[in-house]
């Protein structure tokens, strides 16, 4: 059961209830376009001209954000430089700078909550505030929209536009966000559902992915009023959990209680390869690199990892992962003679896919195929390394297990620790293996994940974000290492 505060209501089957008054209770915000939008905003000559976003500085690398003059000539998320360039000539290409994201994300939400509390941060370009009583008239609550808008206008930067949606619940108001971009300021009252969305695609609705929407489909719901009129107990039994009864609580307006944040499962970081390290050797010194930039996110939030799986994809097509388990540990010599001692088995294997693939041959004159050996080039497409097994404190004692090798591991991973100290301080070149010494650190970068923003101690330049907000946003790592999960 959930508990609310005072006024609530409680349906059949005692699922509590948030009052379904009418008014605004949740304000969205959703900034378009945010890594191109953070490109133009740092470099004015680029405002109102077509920028594509890519995770690597290649002809063949797929964008990762467009800018909204770049959508209008068809270029959008997954189209390549190559694609794009023939799409508009004239396209500006910037790889992609994550730390500079997170640094003006945090200057976004310090503006806005210069003008409203921000209820939850759901990822690098999205928060939901919630308005008080005073503001939950349509009047007041465009006002206050109106108001976040020229504050981030006048006190952050004109590039930085955002859609605002307003509504009852946290749910509508995500969805309102989304119907006007870029710019956007849209109300969805609740008492004009469902007929003011019965146009609306069901894959339109945060929360409707494609498995969802099979699911409602065979259920024969393939319109917005349908899933509008859907009985709570099915709804529960469509999503197959509770989640599809406050799902639609939310859609039709009730103030659903936030989901609790889910125990994190993995800590991990993946990266296409660029051509001088797209061969075995280089990949691994980019494996070793992700995979030292995971141990330090795992002992900065404190936990001990008990597995690791490495994935290797080949090119153009083919992949293999494999999955190592060891003793619970937070250090990064562990971690690092693990992968090393499997790599070249990986490799192998790779090897092989890429030699069955090459097999076959062209066909003879008669039209019929031969076989022929030819040795494969073998060219390495990505990697990826996480860990995984994840707990919150030390493994307990193991009579097969001796003494001192615990402690030597424990000695070891506090020297980590030291380590990780002075990389953010300095900068992640101060100390390193000497075998990772001139890996490219900006190639590497750290990515930003869907309602995950990192923190300031996951870049090379832990200063630089510092610098760049103006204040010491450590202060507020609760806020963003953690961000609430949205229902949707």
């Amino acid at each position: 059961m959930f508990i609310l505060d005072d006024s609530h209501a409680m349906d059949g089957e005692g699922l509590a209830l948030a009052s379904h008054a009418s008014g605004m209770r949740f304000l969205f915000v959703d900034f378009n376009a945010y890594f191109a939008s953070v490109e133009q905003h740092d470099d004015p000559s680029l405002r109102g001209r077509p920028v594509l976003v890519t995770p690597l500085d290649s002809e063949h690398s797929g964008a990762i954000a467009a800018s909204y003059e770049a959508k209008a000539y068809g270029i959008k998320r997954g189209t390549t430089v190559k694609e794009a360039r023939q799409l508009y000539p004239g396209i500006i290409v910037r790889a992609a700078r994550h730390d500079r994201y997170v640094a003006v994300h945090h200057m976004l939400m310090r503006e806005i909550e210069r003008h409203l509390p921000i209820h939850r941060i759901c990822s690098v370009d999205e928060c939901v505030c919630r308005l008080n009583p005073e503001e939950a008239g349509i009047g007041a609550a465009r006002a206050k929209a109106m108001e976040i808008k020229r504050g981030i206008y006048k006190n952050v930067g004109p590039a930085l536009r955002c859609s605002i949606g307003l509504a009852s619940s946290s749910l509508l108001a995500k969805l309102a966000s989304d119907l006007q971009k870029p710019d956007g300021l849209t109300v969805i009252e609740t008492e004009t559902l469902p007929e003011a969305l019965a146009d609306l695609p069901l894959r339109a609705i945060p929360g409707v992915g494609a498995g969802i929407s099979r699911r409602l489909e065979r259920s024969g719901i393939t319109t917005f009023t349908q899933l509008w009129n859907l009985q709570p107990k099915r709804a529960r039994a469509i999503w197959n959990s509770v989640n599809g009864e406050k799902f639609l609580y939310a859609l039709k307006g009730y103030d659903i209680p936030d989901l609790t944040e889910p125990k994190k499962g993995m800590i991990g970081h993946s990266r296409v390869l660029s051509g001088v390290h797209r061969s075995p050797q280089g990949a691994r010194i980019v494996a070793r690199a992700l995979l030292l930039k995971a141990a330090s996110r795992l002992r900065h939030t404190g936990y001990y990892s008990g597995a690791m799986t490495v994935s290797v994809k080949l090119y153009p097509a083919g992949r293999i992962a494999h999955e190592m388990q060891f003793r619970s540990t937070q250090n990064s010599w562990v971690f690092l003679k693990e992968l090393d001692a499997h790599w070249q088995p990986m490799i192998s294997a790779l090897m092989r896919q890429a030699e069955q693939s090459k097999l076959r041959g062209p066909a003879n004159d008669h039209g019929q195929g031969r076989y022929q050996r030819q040795a494969p080039a073998l060219s390495l497409k990505g990697v990826t390394v996480y860990l995984h097994n994840l707990r919150d404190s030390p493994p307990d004692p193991d009579l097969f297990v001796p003494r001192a090798a615990d402690r030597r591991d424990t000695v070891e991973a506090m020297l980590w620790n030291r380590i990780d100290a002075l990389n953010r301080r300095y900068g992640m070149e101060t100390v390193m293996p000497a075998s990772q010494k001139g890996l490219d650190l900006n190639y590497l970068g750290v990515k930003i994940a869907f309602s995950r923003v990192p923190d300031a101690s996951e870049f090379a330049d832990r200063d630089g974000i510092k610098k760049a907000v103006g204040v010491d946003e450590f202060a507020h790592e609760s806020r963003t290492q953690n961000p609430a999960r949205a229902l949707y």
